[in-house]
């Protein structure tokens, strides 16, 4: 399908108007009807929610209950797969991001993602950093620019002095938060993470719960996670997935203390999942 242009400038235009403060939206991202099916399988159901700026929202719910698959259709992942087909309204900057004049690319440099493995390049612990702002246009300092956002995500004092050394060589956990800073260099608004401390330990796991709150004074965060713990102590608020269904999405004390949904009380307490 041919790009139209006057779509991808809106889009465009619509992201340095929110910068000047004279967006309209006072969400980061809303999504409204949200169907998605792997070839005749709902996957996820008539979704429609919002998400405040700034804050973490967790997401949570059993193996196979959607929460993944909605993640990936905020900035169009789920593209990648072939029999998955998206219908509804993510709106970013109130664009639809599924408009066809937007590119997917365009979409993901806004909207990042780390995903539940880490997945560093092969390539030097900088030029991780440096690749993706590098193809995005960024002109300035690039040694500024990996020392500052290595500082963000707690990793330039471990490995300020190994910065030609291959990304592979590091843990894991310090693998996962190089994927954060390489997703962060970008400067996104808002970042997605699937089960970014499922493969990790309980150490590596614990720090990067600790960047969480730091890093949301400046980005939006929205993470899918399988630990109910780690959902009350990272997110502002929570969302609660069953069968492809958003069961209930409150703010993270108000749904663990207080839930409206007896589904939501069957599933934290334990009773299933």
């Amino acid at each position: 399908m041919k790009k139209n242009l006057n779509d991808s400038n809106r889009f465009e235009v619509a992201i340095a108007r929110e910068a000047e403060g004279g967006g309209t939206s006072p969400y980061a991202l809303e999504v409204r009807n949200l169907d998605i099916r792997y070839g005749d399988f709902p996957a996820v159901k008539d979704v429609t929610m919002a998400f405040d700026k700034r804050q973490v929202t967790a997401i949570i719910g059993p193996s196979g209950c959607g929460k993944s698959t909605a993640l990936r259709a905020f900035n169009r992942m789920n593209e990648l797969i072939p029999s998955c087909s998206t219908d509804g309204e993510v709106l970013f900057h109130g664009i639809n991001v599924y408009d066809p004049g937007v590119d997917a690319v365009q979409v993901r440099r806004w909207i990042g993602m780390v995903f539940q493995k880490p997945n560093p390049f092969p390539k030097t612990i900088h030029e991780n950093i440096a690749w993706g702002a590098r193809i995005n246009g960024y002109t300035g300092d690039m040694d500024e620019l990996v020392e500052s956002t290595l500082q963000q995500v707690a990793l330039w004092d471990e490995v300020k002095d190994k910065l030609k050394q291959s990304a592979l060589a590091l843990s894991g956990g310090q693998q996962q938060r190089l994927c954060i800073a390489r997703a962060i260099a970008v400067k996104p608004e808002i970042l997605l993470m699937d089960e970014p401390t499922s493969a990790l330990d309980p150490i590596s796991t614990a720090k990067i719960e600790s960047l969480l709150d730091d890093l949301k004074k400046r980005y939006t965060i929205i993470i899918v996670t399988h630990n109910m713990q780690q959902a009350g102590r990272v997110s502002d608020k929570t969302a609660f997935f069953l069968q492809g269904d958003l069961v209930e999405y409150a703010p993270t004390k108000d749904l663990f203390f207080n839930p409206k949904d007896e589904r939501t009380e069957n599933y934290i307490s334990g009773r299933f999942g």
